[in-house]
């Protein structure tokens, strides 16, 4: 918070539910009352619009001008934030990055008196190819600084190896010296770190129950397929009898989303609820008193692995996280990491189908019908689908789970070796998981994993 206010750049590198938000709230509220003749506006980028619409509520209930500019709203209600932003009404205004693409958001950005005087990338592993969710627009940021005139920058993440750490500087046009590194440190003595082997559902199914009544308190049991948490869910209802159990995944009604996040947040320690989810539950969520966390299946990196652990003991009481290790579970990532990294021809055809459709919006089915003949059951036109929402090239439309066209894709956007080098990355990092599950001390092997114990600049960190 010092640097920042003092004008340095930062990285910062702090376990989830360290305070990262609050390095730039404080900083950016410091600096907006530094001229009231020009208090000029933080900008946040944020990847996910669930995130950014929880922070902005939490900043309202405390009073401060905070907003929000993404998909979900219509064109009057954006044209109408942008003329609030354009008078300085906003202390904070979040956005994806994808936004600095909209010539509406930058000239709005351009009319606010006192210009932007803090630039805060939030998950700033998105911006590096070797992170586990690159998301295209966050390798734009660089640009986006300089044409935002170099305001003082600060890039925050839960989990970034030194390699991504170098990237997210090199993408903007930092180094070391000029962006240093601000780590806590990734232990959370509070954690129980474990693997366990299982051998089928039954086993899977046993565990879970014995790891709850050995913990009573909330916990969250985190799987990758919906169709085998649904019926995990199941079974666990009839085994924990007395405690609720609920299912989150990203394919629920947005209502059916909100009513279970709610209910789990809302949730006192003595009702002993077990939220069953796949990784699209978790961001931004703060419960402090999650007592455990077991993976019923293998994560897809290590990264997620400690992401998802680091939500339980928040408020420093002991949890206990246990990953449920099944070989066979390996072909399941194996195969979201090539639905993940679609390739160049895929991308093309799909974007080729809807220039050439007489509709504005799309569905899954309606994308697959066009692109591969058939309807249900293939996941590789979604996942392609997700690739160009996170290029800017789709985006949502107003009806729940439809999707439109914004633009054409460039001739050097679809690179086949770039492509195919992060499949390769992909699947080196799914096999740090396996290696994590032989480790015989997880702790020591994620801390090495990290690699925060050297020093990266004479500056202190």
């Amino acid at each position: 918070v010092a640097r920042v206010l003092g004008g340095g750049d930062a990285l910062v590198v702090v376990p989830t539910g360290g305070g990262k938000s609050l390095m730039y709230q404080l900083p950016a509220l410091v600096l907006g009352g530094r001229d009231d003749r020009a208090p000029g506006v933080a900008l946040v980028f944020s990847p996910l619009i669930a995130l950014m619409e929880d922070q902005v509520s939490a900043l309202r209930q405390r009073g401060i001008r905070a907003a929000y500019v993404n998909s979900t709203l219509d064109r009057a209600q954006r044209e109408a934030r942008y003329r609030a932003l354009g008078r300085g009404d906003y202390e904070l205004i979040y956005a994806t990055p994808e936004r600095m693409g909209k010539e509406a958001f930058v000239e709005a950005l351009g009319r606010v008196p006192g210009g932007v005087h803090l630039l805060a990338i939030d998950e700033a592993h998105c911006v590096s190819k070797w992170g586990h969710d690159l998301r295209p627009a966050y390798q734009e940021v660089g640009r986006f600084r300089e044409q935002l005139g170099c305001p003082t920058t600060i890039a925050l993440t839960a989990t970034a190896t030194r390699r991504v750490r170098d990237d997210i500087r090199a993408a903007l046009g930092r180094d070391a010296g000029s962006m240093p590194l601000f780590a806590s440190g990734l232990d959370r003595p509070n954690l129980s770190l474990e693997v366990e082997s299982v051998y089928d559902e039954d086993d899977t199914v046993a565990r879970i129950a014995a790891i709850a009544g050995a913990m009573p308190g909330t916990g969250i049991v985190y799987g990758a397929l919906i169709r085998d948490l649904e019926r995990l869910v199941d079974r666990l209802r009839k085994v924990l009898a007395g405690r609720p159990v609920m299912l989150y995944h990203g394919r629920l009604d947005p209502r059916q989303k909100k009513r279970v996040y709610d209910r789990f947040i809302a949730s006192p320690p003595g009702e002993g609820l077990v939220l069953v989810a796949t990784n699209a539950f978790g961001m931004g969520v703060d419960k402090p008193d999650i007592r455990f966390i077991v993976h019923a299946q293998v994560p897809g990196s290590v990264e997620a692995y400690y992401q998802e652990v680091g939500r339980a003991g928040r408020d420093g009481e002991a949890a206990r996280c246990v990953l449920l290790y099944a070989q066979d579970d390996l072909a399941i990532q194996q195969e979201f990491v090539r639905w993940k990294n679609p390739p160049a021809h895929l991308l093309a055809e799909l974007v080729v189908a809807m220039e050439r459709s007489g509709h504005s919006d799309f569905d899954a089915d309606e994308l697959r019908l066009a692109v591969l003949g058939k309807v249900g059951g293939d996941r590789r036109v979604e996942h392609a689908r997700i690739t160009l929402e996170k290029m800017g090239v789709v985006e949502a439309a107003f009806a729940p789970e439809r999707y439109r066209l914004v633009r054409a894709l460039c001739d050097d956007e679809l690179d086949e070796a770039a492509i195919q080098a992060k499949l390769r990355g992909d699947l080196e990092r799914l096999y740090d998981i396996v290696r994590l599950t032989q480790s015989e001390d997880i702790r020591a092997f994620v801390l090495e994993y990290f690699d925060l114990g050297g020093s990266e600049t004479d500056e202190p960190g």
